[in-house]
């Protein structure tokens, strides 16, 4: 494996007779904000599943490499270490945050659950930083106690990333953070990601059909098409001279659109 945090090699997954994956490689450098765009059906979500070991491949390999420099694979791991993985070094940002948060919990707890998930166990000092993390995704302290059903999407996809980030997590995998938001609520939505990103320094995966999420929020960007990397590149270059067939026709969409 190379010096990236996060590599994938050879990644074929094929469900029934559709080939999601087709011999995928894919790297994450640390502190790189790696966009995966495509139609629908073009295997980017499924990707991003495999990479973060919610799915396991027919054939290739995950390679992970962990804060002390060891090399591991991510689909051999027994699964009660890959767990710990995702409750410290690892998050995941979800569309619907509904499917990630507990409904019947106060936001703060939310938040707190996973610090203590991660270790945590002085009631203070989790409900101190559980207050300090609603504050940088801009929700009101004063709404710590309430149940996120009285959220709006907006604050639900806010309170998510402040529950994901709370532990300052090494790489983080997000799949259509802004999709199903309104344009205002996704462009506040997406300055914040961009910001927090670039201060902690997070290392991201984003799975996006936005183009110009994909922009605004990534480094470099591959572009996927039935199960194929058909273009990889830094992100102004694969929008603004797409080499790629494919590529040419989903940015011009965009610019006829």
């Amino acid at each position: 494996m190379s010096e990236a945090l996060l590599s994938g090699r050879g990644l074929t997954l094929r469900f029934g007779t559709i080939t999601a994956l087709d011999g995928v490689d894919a790297d994450l450098w640390p502190g790189e904000v790696l966009a995966v765009v495509g139609e629908s059906g073009s295997g980017k979500t499924t990707l991003l599943n495999v990479l973060a070991g919610r799915l396991r491949p027919d054939a290739g390999h995950v390679w992970y490499r962990e804060p002390d420099g060891h090399v591991a694979d991510v689909h051999a791991m027994p699964l009660p270490v890959l767990r710990r993985l995702h409750r410290s070094d690892w998050g995941f940002v979800q569309q619907d945050p509904r499917a990630a948060l507990r409904m019947d919990v106060s936001a703060g707890g939310n938040v707190g659950e996973r610090l203590m998930a991660a270790g945590a166990r002085h009631y203070g000092h989790i409900r101190e930083e559980a207050a300090r993390w609603l504050e940088e995704v801009e929700i009101d302290v004063a709404r710590m106690d309430d149940r996120p059903s009285t959220f709006s999407g907006g604050m639900l996809q806010r309170l998510q990333i402040a529950r994901t980030l709370v532990t300052h997590p090494r790489v983080v995998f997000m799949d259509e953070p802004t999709g199903g938001l309104d344009v205002s609520v996704q462009a506040r939505l997406l300055d914040l990601i961009r910001t927090l990103v670039r201060r902690l320094g997070i290392a991201v995966v984003l799975v996006t059909h936005d183009l110009a999420v994909a922009r605004l929020l990534a480094g470099r960007i591959m572009v996927m098409q039935r199960g194929r990397v058909v273009e990889d590149g830094l992100a102004d270059q694969v929008l603004d001279d797409p080499r790629h067939p494919y590529t040419q026709l989903l940015v011009s969409s965009v610019l006829a659109a």
